[in-house]
């Protein structure tokens, strides 16, 4: 009998379908844990896509793009920010990441999936998991 838990995954749900994501908590044990924290709680509901560059990525998660929220997309937080957590992993198609800001330690809730290879961002930005369903949806929100 194993000591592990059994992994778990987060599903996107968005306008154009759902995208389910596997996450990484061997590299990035922290982000992987406020991701599911923040997800369980209910503060990613509502938020929209609010940075979308094809061929890059897609960014989500900024408490700002909720209806009704005051505030520039892109620069809300939780109220907190998380120690970067840089990793070996390349940052290739499907990768899940941490958004920041100039400060490798300044990530809160901001994440963003690759949409295609953004190899200059490894060793800088944290990768904490990958799309494992749901790339049509990716490539829908992309486009």
């Amino acid at each position: 009998m194993s000591n592990t838990a059994p992994a778990e995954n987060a599903v996107i749900k968005t306008s154009y379908g759902d995208m389910t994501l596997a996450f990484w908590p061997e590299v990035a044990p922290k982000h992987v844990e406020n991701f599911k924290k923040l997800a369980r709680e209910g503060f990613y509901d509502g938020t929209a896509f609010h940075r979308i560059i094809k061929g890059f990525m897609i960014q989500g998660g900024c408490p700002n793009t909720k209806k009704g929220a005051r505030g520039m997309p892109g620069t809300g937080d939780p109220g907190y920010k998380i120690k970067a957590e840089f990793n070996d992993t390349a940052h290739v198609k499907g990768v899940l990441s941490m958004a920041r800001a100039a400060s490798p330690d300044s990530a809160g809730c901001q994440f963003f999936i690759c949409h295609g290879d953004a190899s200059f961002l490894n060793k800088q930005y944290t990768a904490f998991g990958q799309l494992v369903a749901g790339d049509d949806v990716l490539e829908k929100i992309a486009n």
